[in-house]
C-alpha cells in the first residue's frame, strides 16, 4: 500500500493538553498524506496517546488495544503520552502493541512509522525524562468555537501524589512572539475562543530549556494576547492558587476577552494534607485567592480541584475539607479519587484509606459540586450574559457558555452557530 493511501485513528486519554498534542499529531500526519480515520473505523494505525493521572487511564489503554487486536489485527498500534514515557517497557509487552514513544518522540510519530512494519518484536523509543528538553506548540481544531492551546509543558513541582514531572518533564513554554503568532492564525482560521492549557500554567515564561533566559511571565503573556485581534475570548485552563497573582485577577477583571472563570486546584481544604501533599500553599492561601476573585468580578466562575483519600485522610481532615468548600464562594469541583502511583512519595505515608471509603467521599463532595453550581446558575437566573454557542447539532438542539461558564441548551439555530449571542439566563 502507498504512502498516500494508508489510514490512521487516534484515541485520547486525559487531559486537556493530550488533546491538543493529538491533534497536532493527526495533522502532522496528514500532512505526510495520511487519510484520518474515526477510531472505530479500520485503520493501518492506530495511536493511543495515553494519560497516567490515574490507574483508570492504564486499563483503559490495554482494554483499547484488545479491541484493535479483535478488530484489526494486521494494524500497527504505537503507545505515546505519559503512560508511555513512564512505563514503556511494561506497555510494549501488552500483545499487539508495535511502538512505545515517549515524551522526547512523540512528535517524530511520522518518521517513526516510515519504519515500521508489522510482526517486528516491539520497539521503544523513549529516554530519560530529564533529557527532555524543548517545547513543542499543540492546538486542537475539532471546531472553531474553542480551541485548547498549549503554551506550556512539564512541571517543575514535586507534589507527593503525581507523576506528571516524571512523564512529561521540567517546567517549559513557548515564547510570548509565538504564542501570539499560534494565536492569529487561529483567529484567521474563524476560532473564537481560545482555552490557554499547560501543566503549569502559571510557571509560565520558562523557555524551551526549562531557564528563565528571557524573563517572560504568565502575566506578560495575558496582557500581550488581550491586545491583539481576532480572537474575541480566552479562559486560562488551570493556575496554581500561588501562581495566580492579585495582578493576574486584577487584569483579568478589567480585560474584555478573558472571561471571568478560574479553575484553580485546591487538593485538600485541610493543612495538614496539603503539607503532606506537598503543595506550595496553605488554604488560607487560596481563601485569600478566591475573595479576592469575588470581590472584584462578583459574577465570576471559580471551578474547584479535590483529591479525596489521600493517605492518612482521617475523617477529621475529610470534614475539614468539606467544611471548607462549603464555606467558598467556589461555582463547582472537579473531584478525584486518590489513585496510588508508583515511584511517588504518597506511598510511603500511612495509614491507607480504604478503596470503598475513598468512594463515598468522592461521591459527598460530588453531590456537594451539584449544590454549588445549582446555586451560582441560580444567582445569575435573569440576568443578560454573553454565550457563545457551538456549532454541532445533537438531537435538534445546541449548547454554549457564557462568559462565566454556565453551559446552555437552547434548540438549533444556525445562524448562531459559532456566533457570540446575547442571551437571558
Amino acid at each position: 500500500m502507498s504512502t498516500t493511501q494508508r489510514t490512521v485513528a487516534f484515541h485520547t486519554l486525559g487531559c486537556k493538553l493530550n488533546f491538543s498534542e493529538t491533534s497536532t499529531l493527526s495533522r502532522h500526519l496528514e500532512a505526510e498524506g495520511f487519510v484520518k480515520r474515526d477510531f472505530e473505523e479500520a485503520a493501518d494505525v492506530y495511536v493511543i496517546n495515553t494519560c497516567s493521572v490515574t490507574d483508570n487511564a492504564d486499563k483503559e489503554c490495554r482494554q483499547l488495544v484488545r479491541r484493535i487486536q479483535r478488530r484489526a489485527p494486521e494494524s500497527l498500534v504505537v503507545i505515546t503520552g505519559c503512560y508511555a514515557q513512564l512505563k514503556p517497557k511494561e506497555i510494549s509487552e501488552i500483545p499487539g502493541v508495535d511502538l512505545v514513544l515517549g515524551a522526547a518522540e512523540k512528535f517524530n510519530l511520522a518518521t517513526h512509522l516510515r519504519e515500521l512494519t508489522k510482526g517486528d518484536s516491539s520497539r521503544i523509543s523513549s529516554c530519560d525524562i530529564e533529557a527532555v528538553t524543548g517545547f513543542h506548540a499543540s492546538w486542537s481544531v475539532n471546531d472553531r468555537t474553542r480551541t485548547f492551546l498549549k503554551v506550556q509543558d512539564g512541571c517543575d513541582y514535586t507534589c507527593s501524589f503525581c507523576t506528571i514531572p516524571m512523564a512529561r518533564g521540567k517546567s517549559r513554554s513557548d515564547s510570548v512572539e509565538n504564542v501570539l503568532g499560534h494565536a492569529r492564525k487561529l483567529a484567521e482560521g474563524g476560532v473564537k475562543e481560545i482555552v490557554l492549557t499547560g501543566v503549569n500554567l502559571g510557571d509560565f515564561g520558562k523557555g524551551p530549556d526549562g531557564s528563565r533566559a528571557h524573563e517572560e511571565s504568565f502575566y506578560d503573556l495575558i496582557v500581550a494576547l488581550d491586545e491583539i485581534g481576532g480572537v474575541e475570548r480566552y479562559r486560562i485552563s488551570s493556575i496554581e492558587p500561588n501562581l495566580l497573582t492579585p495582578e493576574i485577577i486584577d487584569f483579568v477583571a478589567g480585560s474584555k476577552k478573558f472571561m471571568p472563570h478560574f479553575h484553580v486546584p485546591l487538593q485538600s481544604g485541610s493543612n495538614d494534607i496539603l503539607g503532606r501533599m506537598r503543595r506550595r500553599y496553605r488554604r488560607e492561601l487560596y481563601a485569600e485567592r478566591v475573595a479576592l476573585i469575588k470581590e472584584k468580578m462578583p459574577h465570576c466562575a471559580i471551578g474547584v480541584d479535590v483529591i479525596v483519600g489521600f493517605p492518612s485522610e482521617s475523617d477529621a481532615h475529610f470534614r475539614e475539607t468539606f467544611d471548607f468548600l462549603h464555606s467558598l464562594d467556589v461555582s463547582y469541583l472537579h473531584v478525584f479519587t486518590y489513585s496510588e502511583r508508583a515511584a511517588t512519595k504518597a506511598l510511603e505515608i500511612e495509614p491507607v484509606v480504604p478503596v470503598g471509603l475513598r468512594n463515598e467521599r468522592n461521591k459527598t463532595l460530588r453531590n456537594l459540586s451539584y449544590l454549588k453550581l445549582q446555586h451560582f446558575t441560580e444567582q445569575h437566573r435573569g440576568a443578560v450574559r454573553k454565550v457563545l454557542f457551538e456549532g454541532h447539532e445533537k438531537e435538534g438542539m445546541m449548547e454554549g457558555y457564557t462568559d462565566n461558564y454556565i453551559r446552555i441548551r437552547t434548540p438549533y439555530r444556525a445562524e448562531w452557530a459559532n456566533q457570540v449571542v446575547d442571551w437571558t439566563v
